[in-house]
Formats: structure tokens, sequence, C-alpha cells
């Protein structure tokens, strides 16, 4: 096949047709009607015919100013007993045919005798009509979320959009606020009138409705990141069900660790399984399930990261194998599920907090570069300066993009320090200065970077502690596969290996973590017009970590992580132990690392043991890195020899209760007459349950190939 031009590729991205383009917020006052007056400004400076269909300014001079010189469709006038009123004239916009038509609220109800009696049913009759459309409503207003959100808020939502027209929307983009941000919003008159303030506080913007409105957008939006590609999802878990075996504790105990790795679950019911009873089983637990059929001896053609299946033959057989994701074999019968607490290298800090009182921590996660993280934490220090904060650039790294840069003007910079080593010159955030300067806040930009060798911090997330520890609040922002327990994942969606990572326990640490979401479409062109990497990089770009597949992966990480943030106070787990198996090759020794990361996640103690036998050959070198290794993890390290490995390692797996042994996948396929995998042998040992590992160098081998 002929490789494609640009052109060619970006007319397949964007079908060559009006596109229809929805966000959707946790609540009024989330930054719509900015946005889509953003994203109208930006068209318009590429050339394209731009009108606005309706949109509330609601008498904001910085919204009204974002308006001026964008046409507009003028409204229609309609008579309701003595008051006239205005509403979006769809023929107009049909007559005008922008190419874009900006249309706010629309979950509204049209009035009088308008062609369609909702707006939403106007944006899809736009789209027929080739004309594209950018929109937004609140997420209350959705039909799967009004009845919760109703319970919620107090009241009944009258203006109802179905998911339908989610499903048939080309991008579907998250607006993630925080909710003690819009409560400030509201405090301030920024939403509501003064004499309406406490009743909104009480009603729609109390602080935990606000965070059930943000969940329940997230999860839709997450639903809907990739809504017709089934069984290739990459970011996604499998759990096979066979005729008699217990359903519920099989998948609780599969979801436990794929929540745990930010990973969808899709349940994918084998030959003879009753489908309806399995779909009511799956609606229950709230798990996705597949309705086709599938033989799981052929399941590299599902490109899921994880694998689970009940202990029998054909888990053994897949056992032998070199395989493209984690298996895990599950134990017919267990029932056992955890309840762990939430896991942190910080818990001191955060314990300290409660008595010092350090800053607040706000977290900007995205995706990837490019999503607009420092765009919005600068747009959020020219909100806080207007108020009166005493807000301070600690570091921004702008990368040339002119649109960040020019959100600079106006704002206090503390200079770079200059870090001169080996003839190369480095710029890093000087955090003694900002901490002698002593703002309310700080910007500190991305947050996993390593500093210049020789600094008193060897990453950036250790220099913005300290300035936490100083009192001041720090805003700073993150994009997903920076987090250590994620690079695994990571690395096999992407073939790409994260060398700068951070602990999880950051968001842990952190008062709020927004999601500033971006489609993958929206990245690309991002990228193509230069504002990620320079032009002569974006080929590269394009074909590799910014291909559409692993941005709609990685979307789905950080909408998972958004999510997860919030609720990490207990964390469910299948095992209350992982026992590692290694061996005496150097390969072993990386496993280490990715059973730790595992382990940590789930909030459950971690074990290593090297059983040998007696005629194994030792590579010195590689057994003194392995303890090593287990002595920088600060993990309990068995060492022995045994005549038959397997069964000794079931005798120290069984020595504490709840116990699966971890162990790397195998690299060869089984030959005849050949030595069983390891995994096979400590299956046939009578292991219950194991959890075979792919190791980081299949992860990459099985990263999805370059077009």
């Amino acid at each position: 096949m002929e490789p494609m031009t640009k052109a060619e590729e970006l007319l397949r991205e964007l079908g060559g047709r009006a596109r229809l383009v929805v966000y959707v917020a946790s609540a009024p006052g989330s930054g719509k009607t900015r946005r889509l007056l953003e994203d109208a400004r930006r068209l318009q400076a590429d050339g394209k015919r731009v009108a606005i269909g309706w949109i509330e300014t609601k008498g904001r001079p910085d919204l009204e100013r974002a308006a001026v010189g964008l046409p507009r469709i003028p409204p229609r006038q309609v008579r309701i007993g003595d008051r006239v009123y205005e509403d979006f004239d769809y023929e107009a916009a049909v007559r005008a045919k922008p190419d874009v038509v900006i249309l706010d609220e629309l979950a509204h109800d049209n009035l009088g005798d308008a062609a369609h009696a909702k707006r939403w049913q106007d944006a899809l009759a736009l789209k027929e009509q080739g004309i594209g459309v950018i929109g937004a409503f609140n997420i209350q207003h959705l039909e799967t979320v009004a009845p919760t959100a109703e319970a919620l808020i107090g009241y009944p939502v009258r203006e109802i959009i179905p998911l339908s027209f989610l499903q048939a929307a080309d991008e579907v983009v998250a607006l993630d606020v925080s909710p003690r941000l819009l409560q400030s919003r509201v405090r301030a008159g920024k939403i509501v009138n003064e004499q309406d303030v406490d009743r909104a506080l009480n009603g729609v913007f109390k602080e935990q409705t606000l965070y059930m409105l943000r969940e329940l957008l997230l999860r839709t939006v997450d639903s809907l990141t990739l809504p017709v590609v089934k069984a290739g999802r990459t970011s996604s878990a499998a759990a096979f069900v066979y005729p008699n075996v217990d359903v519920p504790p099989f998948l609780r105990r599969t979801a436990a660790i794929a929540d745990a790795l930010d990973l969808g679950l899709e349940v994918v019911p084998t030959a003879g399984v009753d489908p309806t009873a399995l779909e009511r089983i799956t609606r229950e637990l709230g798990i996705e399930m597949l309705h086709e059929t599938m033989d799981p001896t052929s399941v590299n053609a599902l490109r899921a990261s994880l694998v689970a299946l009940p202990h029998g033959r054909i888990a053994a057989g897949l056992a032998s194998r070199p395989l493209p994701y984690d298996l895990f074999i599950v134990g017919i019968g267990q029932t056992f599920l955890a309840e762990n607490p939430a896991p942190s290298p910080y818990s001191q800090t955060v314990g300290d907090r409660l008595r010092v009182g350090y800053g607040k921590l706000t977290v900007y996660l995205g995706a990837a570069a490019g999503a607009g993280k420092t765009y919005a934490m600068l747009d959020r220090a020219h909100q806080l300066q207007a108020d009166g904060v005493d807000v301070v650039v600690g570091f921004v790294e702008t990368h040339g993009r002119k649109e960040t840069a020019a959100l600079l003007d106006g704002l206090e910079i503390v200079p770079p320090k200059i870090v001169s080593l080996n003839g190369i010159t480095y710029k890093e955030f000087d955090r003694d200065a900002l901490i002698a300067r002593k703002p309310q806040v700080a910007l500190i930009d991305e947050l996993a970077h390593t500093n210049a060798p020789g600094s008193v911090a060897p990453k950036r997330f250790y220099d913005v502690l300290a300035v936490l520890r100083a009192g001041i609040d720090v805003i700073t922002t993150l994009n997903i596969q920076h987090l250590e327990g994620l690079g695994d994942t990571v690395l096999r969606l992407t073939g790409t290996a994260v060398r700068e990572t951070l602990p999880d326990g950051i968001l842990t640490l952190a008062d709020e973590v927004t999601l500033i979401d971006v489609t993958p479409e929206t990245l690309r062109q991002r990228l193509r017009e230069g504002k990620i990497y320079p032009l002569e990089r974006c080929d590269a770009a394009l074909a590799n970590f910014f291909r559409t597949e692993n941005l709609f992966a990685l979307r789905e990480l950080a909408l998972r992580e958004a999510m997860r943030a919030r609720h990490r106070e207990r964390i469910a787990s299948p095992f209350e132990r992982i026992l590692l198996a290694i061996g005496s090759r150097e390969a072993d020794l990386k496993m280490i690392a990715r059973a730790g990361r595992i382990a940590a996640r789930l909030a459950i103690e971690f074990a290593i043991a090297r059983v040998i036998g007696p005629k194994d050959r030792i590579d010195p070198h590689v057994l003194e890195a392995m303890r090593a290794e287990a002595r920088k993890t600060n993990v309990e390290w068995i060492e022995e020899t045994a005549d038959d490995p397997p069964v000794r390692l079931l005798e120290i797996a069984r020595s504490r209760p709840e116990t699966t042994i971890a162990l790397g996948g195998t690299h060869r396929v089984p030959r005849w007459l050949a030595r069983p995998s390891f995994a096979r042998r400590l299956l046939d040992a009578g292991a219950r349950e194991l959890l075979v590992l792919m190791r980081p160098e299949q992860a990459k081998a099985s990263a999805p190939p370059e077009e």
C-alpha cells in the first residue's frame, strides 16, 4: 500500500465533512462560552467562515470582547404573551451557510414555531446541511445523568439531551473545573446574582454535588472516547467468562486490577455462556460486555493490556506462550477482595499539612503535550490576579507557543536559576528565590521535570513539595504518561519508555486534579501547525507517539486518573501480597520495578523470591543488581536453592494468606519435548492463581506498528 499524503491523512481524520464538536461541563460557570468563543476566533484566524448562532455573555466584559468581530446569525423574534423573546434561527443559519456555527445551551427547548423542538436537533440538522457546529451544555441535562442530578440538586431537570446525540458527535470534550473554583466564582458573583449566592451554594454548587456531577461528566466522556471501536482498545482489560464459573467474584477481582492500572474492563463471553444472564450481571456491576463470543486462544486479535481467564487448560496453554499482554489466571472459587487504605509516599507530608498549614496543590492533568495545560494555568493566574491574589510565575515553559507566551504578559516572573555544567547551560526553577518572595500562589510548570545535575533536588516535584511546606499554594502541570505506575501501560500502548516519571502519590497529595481534556484530532492538528513541536519533528511524532490510537488510549488513562484522584481513600485488591518469582537472568531485573508498581497501586505488600535449582548458573553481577534493586524498593527479599523451585515457591507463597505469585512471561514459543515455561510448571505444581507479566521488551514489541 502506498503511504498516504498529508492531505489524504487529514481528510481521513476529518472525514471531509462538517463536524459536530460538543463541550460538556459539570455545572454553569465552567467556561463553556469562553471556550466556544476562543475556538471561533482560532477558526476565523485559520480562514474559516464562523458565525455565532447563540451564546450568552451575561454582560461580562471579557466575553463581550471575545465576541467582537465574530459574525452573528440574527436571532428569531418570538412573541409569547405580551413579551418578545429572542431565539436561535436555524433557517437563517442555513441561508448564511457559514463553515461553522457556534451554538451554546444545546439542551434549550426552542421557542414558538421553530424548525426543531430542541437546539441539539438544530445542531444535528446543521451538520446534515454541511455546516459544522461547536456547541456546549451541562452534564445534568444528559438523559442518563438527569435522574441522579435531580436527586443531587433537589429540583427537576426539564431540558433533556439524549445520549444518542453525544454518540453522534465527532468530538466530545470534558470541560473539567475544580468544584472549589466554581464555588469561589459563585461567591464572587460571577455566575449567579448576589441575592442568589446562598441558594446556589446549597443547590447545584454544593461541594459534594459538584464532585458528583464532575465524576458523572468524566465517566460519560470516558465511555465515549472510542464509541465504535470494540475489542481493539489498548487501554482495556478483557475478562473471559466460561460456563459454570462463579461470575461476580471473578469479575470483581479482575476489575480491581484493571482499576488499579486505569484500564477499562470488557467482559468477553465464550461458547456456551448464557449472554442474557451475563449481561444482567455485568450491568449490575457496571462493567461493559462484548456481545460476540470469542476464543481466548485467538486473543491476540483483542488488543487488551490485561487478559483474565479462569484457571484451567486454556489458561495454562496461554501461560506457556510469549504474550503481548499481562495474563491474570484466576483461581476457581476465589472470592477474596480486600479494601486497602490508599498508599502514598507522602503520607507524612499529608499529615503535616493538617497541623502546619501547607500550601494547596492544584494539578492540571493532560493526555499529552499540547493539551493546553500551561495555557489553562496561566489563564487561571490572570483570574486570580484580577481577584486581588498575589500570584507569581515560578517557572513556565512556553515551548515557543505564541498564545501561551502572550499570557505571561502582566504576570510577575521569578527569574530562572542558571546552571552551567560540562559546557551545557540549564535554566531551572529557583525555589529559594520563590520561597523568599513568598507569594500566595505560585505557577510551577512540568511537575515531572528532571532537574539539572547537581541540583538540590533531583526532580521538580521535590521543589514543589518544598514550596508547599513554605505555605505557598502551587498550580502545576502533568502529562498522564509521567505517572510511574502507568509507565508499563504507556510503553505497551505507544512503544515509548517514558524517562521522566514521578510517584503516583503526588496526585494523592493534590487538593485538586483538573483534567485539561482535548481530543486526538485537535492534538494532531496542533502538532501539524507547529504548536507542540518544531515542524521538522511533526511527521515523526504523528507516525509514532501522536498516532490517533495512542492519543485515544492516553486520553482514556487521563480521564480515569482524574476520577481516581478523587477516590483514593480505599483501593480494592484481589490479593494481600504479590510474591514476585525471579530467576538468574538479567531480564528478571526489570520485573522487580514492574511488579512493585502494581503492588503499590493495589496498596498491598510486595515480596521477591529468588528460588533456583542446584544446577542453575548464577551471574554474580546480575544477582548483586537484583539485591540492590530490592533494597532500593525496601521489600522483603527471599533467596533459596531448592530441588524443585516451583514447589518451594508455592510453599513460600502459602505461608501468607491471599498471596499470588507474579512472574515475567516466557520469551519462547513452546516446542515439542522442550521444558515447559516456568509459569506452566507453577500451575502444574498446584498454583491456584498466577499473574504473568509482560516484560518491558515484549511491551515495546507489541506496541502498535507504524503506518
